[in-house]
């Protein structure tokens, strides 16, 4: 099953491929590291980021994306632009989109040690919270 992991960071949502078969997870290619949009903000920005984001996880076959929720109040609140990504992700009609809260991200992760230092894997490292969210992804839907 290939699962995308998604951290929504301001006005970019920065995306991790990973992929598990007869129990060995791999890191497939991906040409996008992150999808964002301009300063402007408009409809048409909105629905560009919508249609980028569908066509690569068609390319790509992604079964499932899990992403990081974020807070609505308080010291680490999510801004207005990454509710708006998130909500473009969640009402794209092929997806099935699961929102990951920080707390079930850690308890996963207690319960589920990730099997690998994420500085072996390659990635860059802002990808590091889309590496995690796809890795509790995959172990919150096998369990």
């Amino acid at each position: 099953m290939k699962i995308c992991g998604v951290e929504l960071t301001g006005s970019d949502a920065v995306v991790c491929l990973l992929n598990l078969e007869q129990g060995q997870f791999n890191l497939p290619d991906c040409r996008v590291r992150k999808l964002g949009l301009n300063r402007a903000y408009s409809r048409k920005e909105f629905q560009q980021f919508q249609f980028g984001f569908s066509k690569l996880m068609r390319d790509y076959s992604v079964d499932k994306v899990f992403i990081k929720e974020r807070m609505t109040k308080g010291k680490f609140a999510g801004g207005a632009v990454s509710f708006k990504l998130e909500a473009a992700i969640q009402l794209i009609d092929h997806l099935d989109v699961s929102l990951l809260t920080p707390t079930k991200i850690k308890a996963a992760l207690s319960e589920h040690p990730m099997p690998v230092l994420f500085s072996e894997t390659g990635l860059k490292v802002f990808q590091e919270a889309a590496f995690t969210v796809a890795y509790v992804g995959h172990m919150s839907h096998e369990a």
